[in-house]
């Protein structure tokens, strides 16, 4: 019973209490197996992930909502309903959907990004439901400083190769998404970071601005690496893939977390 109550108060500790060094190496190796998971199902069902950046949306923000809610007493707290819990289930919600996307593909031959798409839209509902306020102002605020954000890579894609492709715009713009949703929640509001990097950066630099070129730097670094040194479409696919659902998952709990807490 001792080593049961010993192991039940380490988990609490270092996995059920935050985020710490250990957690975070522990999740990126458990991140980095699962991308390894996917790319042989892919391969196995042939299939191009990167094709899917924009129907697995709803599901990103069903796990974005589901986590808001826990932040704002809606739902009551459980690890299974905070990262990296809730995205765990609801990127097994999503694979078992593209399954079954693939198996009415065959049998009825409806698209599989449909079907995906649809079950999505199906699940997001009920959670739509459960916004019972919104504040607009921290909405209009992150949108704003988005939306010139973006405009600006938009422009840039004009003339660089690596911003004309439109997956790499939306990546870019995800993290972009993010980093606005944090600018305005840690120096507007004076939310704190949980991430242990970006907390210590932003604690030496004094403001949130700093997640701007930090992000610049590592997702048009990753991106470039990507296109030039990965030729492997299942690889390059999932790669860009998941860069996205990091930048827009989080971004999307901070905006909503912001709008019903406020």
């Amino acid at each position: 019973m001792d080593l049961y109550y010993k192991t039940i108060e380490f988990l609490e500790v270092h996995f059920f209490s935050g985020y710490n060094v250990l957690n975070t190496l522990i999740y990126s190796l458990i991140l980095i197996l699962i991308i390894f998971g996917l790319i042989k199902l892919f391969k196995k069902l042939e299939k191009n992930p990167e094709e899917l950046i924009f129907y697995l949306i709803p599901f990103i923000l069903t796990g974005s909502l589901i986590r808001a809610f826990v932040d704002n007493n809606i739902l009551l707290y459980s690890w299974f309903l905070i990262t990296p819990g809730i995205y765990f289930i609801i990127g097994a919600t999503a694979i078992i959907s593209l399954l079954i996307g693939i198996f009415l593909e065959k049998k009825l031959n409806i698209n599989y990004k449909k079907t995906l798409i649809s079950i999505g839209l199906i699940l997001l509902i009920p959670n739509l439901i459960l916004i019972n306020r919104i504040n607009i102002i921290p909405i209009l605020e992150i949108v704003t400083v988005w939306i010139i954000l973006t405009a600006l890579f938009f422009i840039i894609g004009k003339f660089s190769h690596l911003y004309k492709n439109k997956n790499n715009l939306a990546i870019i713009s995800a993290h972009l998404f993010d980093g606005s949703s944090t600018f305005v929640a840690v120096d507007l509001y004076g939310f704190s970071e949980q991430h242990i990097l970006p907390n210590f950066i932003y604690k030496e630099t004094l403001t949130a601005l700093s997640i701007f070129p930090l992000k610049i730097i590592v997702i048009s670094l990753a991106l470039y690496i990507i296109e030039k040194y990965v030729d492997d479409d299942t690889i390059k696919g999932l790669l860009k893939l998941s860069i996205f659902i990091l930048g827009l998952a989080p971004g999307l709990r901070n905006i909503i977390t912001l709008a019903l807490s406020i």
